[in-house]
């Protein structure tokens, strides 16, 4: 098993990962590439497969005693009946649907899972060059290269709370969480760079009422804990991760800053 040190270290690391995929995955980016659909209807490109491998690749050599559960990898070969308490959570192209549009909201992310919680990861944004990442118990934030710097979440900001949801979401539904969480803006995109905004405090919650599966959201979650914010069900209870009985499903979750 890792020891407390590594955990400690393993940001910066995953950062490296997601940055080669995000360069991998760029110039792939309004080219033009094949669309297929999974068993779940789900759209993937190439730009999944190559990124993933690439990342798989990365964690075998550094990691090889860690258990890896990948999002294609899931989708060709399903998930395991049981998983130990330490693990990676990737997925290669989280907002594959954006990418296919052409829109500039999708991520590259990489969680390690230790206990049900996470508790390092990284995630990059191929189109702007930024990349989120926990490190000794801090959140930072480089883009295109540059040095990293420590982002926070911010105070809510009374009048002014910004929401981030996805571009599907109805405008009853949005009716009905501005009444349940107080929020005052809305901003619609895609991937869990929403959560790397509000870790960054560019934003103050993300209400997720729908589904998500753990590699989703484990990077992102692991980031924005570490920038002070936190991630819990609806009723402010743990975000638990390892629900390999459920298929490593997500139930519904609320993302806050300060």
């Amino acid at each position: 098993m890792a020891s407390e040190s590594v955990i400690d270290d393993v940001g910066p690391q995953l950062a490296e990962l997601c940055e080669a995929a995000a360069q991998l995955i760029l110039p792939l980016w309004r080219s033009g590439l094949a669309v297929t659909r999974k068993d779940d209807e789900s759209p993937v490109t190439e730009a999944d497969h190559r990124a993933e491998a690439l990342i798989l690749e990365g964690l075998r050599e550094r990691f090889p005693d860690l258990p890896i559960i990948s999002e294609e990898d899931a989708a060709r070969f399903g998930t395991p009946d049981a998983i130990g308490p330490r693990f990676f959570l990737v997925d290669p192209l989280d907002g594959t649907k954006a990418f296919v549009r052409g829109d500039p909201h999708f991520t590259v992310n990489i969680g390690l899972v230790d206990h049900g919680r996470p508790v390092a990861g990284a995630v990059a944004a191929p189109p702007t060059g930024e990349t989120w990442f926990t490190s000794q118990g801090r959140a930072l934030k480089r883009t295109g290269g540059g040095a990293a710097a420590p982002v926070h979440v911010r105070p809510w900001p009374a009048g002014e709370a910004l929401v981030l949801i996805s571009h599907t979401m109805k405008p009853e539904t949005l009716d009905e969480l501005r009444g349940q969480y107080g929020f005052d803006r809305t901003e619609a995109m895609d991937s869990s760079i929403k959560l790397c905004r509000i870790a960054e405090g560019a934003a103050d919650i993300y209400p997720r009422h729908g589904p998500t599966m753990e590699w989703d959201i484990a990077a992102g979650h692991a980031v924005l804990a570490a920038a002070g914010g936190r991630l819990t069900t609806p009723d402010g209870q743990p975000f638990r991760y390892g629900k390999a009985d459920e298929g490593f499903r997500n139930g519904w979750f609320v993302a806050r800053g300060g």
